[in-house]
């Protein structure tokens, strides 16, 4: 498959440099080459945006809908097909990648959807004969950096608004999962997108400095670990320019001694190693009221045991590959630093080391015991499917133990206890809080978000994207004297 570029409503081949995408269930299976796009390439994309940005921002808003709902039908319509390339190229099982595609598509359709609904405000003057509006208008052109690990839903959820409310897009996806960026664009083009509105451009992270940089990109919305984040933040900042970040998470599972043990395990267990853990929603912390410690950890650990790792494309396979060599380096060096530190190994740990599992970039679903919160993968994400586990003498430790983290983006608990439960949502610091259900997944119709480093500026989905791809004008609309 050749991958291309997609600039001023144009495919193109890319004149810089060569990349591979790659099965990172077998690495030696190359899905899909293709160049990157030079930094006159990247200006041009920007330019083919700013000279787009006028007659898309005067069409109206139902017109602008009625190309995202058709691009949903679009993508509805390829979801077994895109899906099955989607864990080809990214590594989650068939099931999440089929479900992922069609998650985009009614993201898609709830930002059609707002040309429904309203779109401004009316307030009462003290004056006679004058009305106060408060409208909303697109920020301009949009620079849209999107990470690996949810190729086409994270670019949905921001595509969607940046689309809907008038702006235009220069968007670089990750080098790791070009493919279903090409996918997406090209439903968007094939539903009828004007070209110039939407400008696709592969590169590393030159690229996407080139878009932050370019003086013709308004606005910029990242999505990625917390480090690059907060260099875009300052850089964002020095140049005036609005931002958006969705950055990394330690999400913490708090688990009462009242909870149902059976089904607190088995959601822990999703919401550690669904995607392999690459969700920046991922559980990686859980906190057990000392009571029901460990028969809850033993439940948790024979079902990381059980759990069926292998190809994701493959029948009853429950968890595929990490992403690339490099992150699983990155999580194995993480568990082997925390079992010198004293963790406890109650399952996984160990690398594969023969057989197909070795082959590619595969990682166990480990859990561990840890002596306390001062070991490092307390704090830092790994990025993977490790879930390191302490033990609180009772609620009160068990939130606070949860809290002591730089991050603040997810966070669950399980109780029956409706007070413990609203306790929980008073107290804990986070952005996102699941009472009795995984730490992760998220409706594209409610806000989503993070505190502390997790995330910076407005948030993302619902109606809560209003905030950052569009800018309100107040009109004082009084009759002529």
């Amino acid at each position: 498959m050749d991958l291309l570029n997609l600039v001023n409503g144009r495919w193109t081949e890319g004149s810089g440099p060569e990349f591979a995408d790659t099965n990172p269930a077998r690495p030696d299976e190359v899905v899909a080459r293709g160049r990157a796009a030079s930094a006159e390439e990247v200006r041009a994309a920007v330019g083919a945006a700013r000279d787009a940005a006028p007659a898309w921002r005067a069409t109206p808003h139902h017109e602008r809908a009625a190309v995202l709902g058709r691009a949903a039908d679009l993508i509805d319509r390829s979801a077994e097909e895109w899906g099955r390339e989607l864990s080809r190229e990214e590594g989650k099982t068939l099931a999440e990648g089929v479900a992922e595609v069609r998650g985009a598509a009614r993201i898609l359709r709830y930002y059609a959807a707002e040309a429904d609904r309203e779109s401004g405000e009316v307030y009462a003057s003290p004056r006679p004969g004058e009305n106060l509006l408060v409208l909303r208008r697109p920020v301009g052109v949009a620079g849209l950096i999107t990470p690996f690990n949810f190729p086409v839903a994270i670019p949905a959820w921001k595509l969607g608004p940046a689309l809907t409310y008038g702006n235009t897009v220069v968007w670089k996806p990750s080098s790791l999962v070009p493919l279903l960026a090409m996918r997406l664009a090209g439903a968007l083009v094939e539903a009828g997108l004007p070209g110039g509105v939407l400008n696709l451009v592969y590169g590393e992270a030159d690229a996407g400095v080139a878009i932050i940089e370019h003086p013709g990109v308004d606005v910029v919305s990242f999505t990625g670990s917390t480090e690059v984040g907060r260099a875009v933040i300052a850089r964002c900042g020095a140049l005036a320019k609005p931002v958006q970040t969705e950055m990394g998470g330690k999400n913490a599972a708090v688990v009462l001694a009242d909870a149902d043990l059976d089904h607190a395990a088995e959601q822990v267990c999703l919401g550690a190693f669904r995607s392999t853990g690459q969700k920046c929603t991922a559980t990686s912390r859980l906190v057990v009221e000392d009571a029901v410690a460990g028969e809850l950890l033993r439940k948790v650990a024979a079902r990381a045991e059980r759990l069926v790792v292998g190809d994701p494309l493959a029948a009853g396979v429950e968890m595929g590959p990490l992403v690339s060599a490099a992150a699983r380096d990155r999580v194995s060096a993480g568990v082997r630093r925390a079992v010198e530190e004293g963790a406890e190994p109650l399952a996984g740990a160990r690398p594969y080391e023969e057989g197909d599992l070795a082959a590619g970039w595969f990682t166990p679903p480990t859990v561990l015991a840890l002596p306390g919160t001062d070991v490092d993968v307390w704090s830092t994400e790994l990025f993977g499917p490790v879930v390191g586990a302490v033990r609180a003498s009772g609620p009160e430790e068990a939130l606070r133990l949860a809290n002591r983290s730089e991050h603040g983006l997810s966070a669950a608990i399980f109780t029956r206890d409706l007070g413990a439960a609203l306790r929980a949502v008073d107290d804990l610091d986070v952005g996102v809080l699941h009472v009795n259900s995984e730490s992760a997944g998220t409706f594209p119709w409610v806000p989503f978000g993070g505190r502390k480093l997790s995330g910076f500026g407005p948030r993302e989905q619902g109606r809560a994207a209003r905030e950052f791809f569009t800018q309100t004008v107040t009109v004082y609309l009084g009759a002529p004297a």
